[in-house]
């Protein structure tokens, strides 16, 4: 009997194989940095951005983009879909919030003290003393998200739009880069900092794909099938927003375009996430959700085997690849030449994965102690 026969019948195919795509293509990006060595130095609201000067360099990152905000709306649909199951248990709503507090708490610690550590095995080595990475956002916005999961679908629309277009206008100009900015600052909304402390992924920029999230898990709960066909046209719909909006080249994008090239059209801000990078990476993400409801599950088993334990997945391939990266390509390599050790890394973490998800899925104390991975 296969793992999707064995878990609870209620529990959705398509998002668990949407979370384990998107893990393999964070896997690629992680395998692109650890392996190829060739990984951008970030696509951020001010400062340098990056340039690249081959197709395959920069497709390799753009395909990649998927991974975050796919995280970030697929919490948000899982916050909501737990706590309806657990208010069907009979918890109390103080109850629900403390998980999601202990919860988010959890990833903070884990980006601190077990992630940052093997962004310490990166090539050349690594400067910072303090990273906040994705680990602490999703943290930040779980804890910030469970303290919204009470309103109505009505007022999460409501507030979820707002927050995409505070957004919009959030970070500050461009030609502060390099400023300094106080330290609720740069964890709420401003990446950037020093060696002291680089933030990559601040709390507050990615909370309304959270929010989103959320408010489609209402959607889901109301009319599972109306809701996955509604995935596809808010799809569409947010990828003809990002050509208009990516075509006006002002609002949406913080910064202009670097030039007229294919590339710079998509080479888009992702530290915060600008909206026209939301609405092209949801938009995709969307319709993928979409497409996976149409297909008979036992096709999708080897992406919802990755996708039922992704922070396991998430700790466990860092290490890994940046092992491999050591072993075989201390100096880096190509990007084409990295792409069998990335294949190579996901075929060692996929028996992995089955197996804990295995035992993750057992009755009992085991299980209670495994959920949060």
């Amino acid at each position: 009997m296969t793992l999707i026969d064995e878990e609870e019948k209620s529990r959705l195919t398509a998002p668990d194989a949407l979370r384990g795509l998107i893990m393999i293509l964070m896997a690629l990006d992680h395998a692109n940095h650890f392996i190829a060595q060739k990984h951008s130095s970030g696509e951020y609201w001010g400062g340098s951005f990056p340039e690249y000067h081959d197709p395959l360099s920069f497709l390799t990152r753009l395909f990649t983009h998927l991974s975050a905000p796919g995280f970030f709306f697929l919490m948000g649909l899982g916050m909501h879909l737990f706590t309806q199951s657990r208010r069907k248990k009979g918890w109390h709503d103080i109850k629900i919030i403390g998980h999601f507090l202990l919860r988010g708490a959890l990833l903070v610690a884990l980006q601190l003290f077990v992630i940052n550590p093997a962004w310490e095995l990166s090539p050349g080595g690594w400067a910072l003393d303090t990273y906040i990475g994705v680990l602490f956002a999703l943290g930040g916005t779980m804890i910030l998200g469970s303290m919204l999961l009470w309103l109505k679908p009505q007022y999460l629309f409501v507030l979820t739009v707002a927050l995409f277009f505070s957004d919009a206008s959030l970070p500050p100009d461009p030609n502060l880069w390099g400023n300094n900015f106080s330290l609720l600052d740069r964890l709420a909304s401003i990446p950037g900092g020093d060696l002291s402390l680089w933030v990559n992924y601040p709390a507050l920029p990615w909370l309304p794909v959270v929010t989103l999230g959320m408010l489609f898990g209402y959607w889901l709960s109301a009319d599972k099938k109306k809701a996955l066909e509604s995935a596809l046209w808010i799809g569409v719909s947010f990828l003809v927003a990002f050509l208009i909006l990516r075509s006006l080249d002002g609002f949406g994008n913080i910064r202009p375009r670097a030039g007229d090239t294919w590339i710079d059209f998509f080479n888009l801000v992702k530290y915060p996430p600008s909206l026209n990078f939301i609405l092209l990476t949801m938009g995709i993400n969307l319709t993928l959700l979409w497409a996976f409801s149409t297909v008979d599950s036992k096709f999708l088993e080897p992406l919802v085997i990755f996708g039922r334990v992704p922070l396991f997945f998430y700790i466990v391939h860092l290490y890994l690849y940046a092992g491999l990266g050591y072993i075989f390509a201390p100096t880096g390599t190509s990007i084409l030449k990295m792409l069998p050790f990335w294949i190579l890394g996901l075929g060692i973490l996929y028996p992995i994965s089955l197996w804990f998800g295995n035992i993750k899925n057992k009755k009992g104390a085991t299980r209670t102690l495994l959920h949060f991975f």
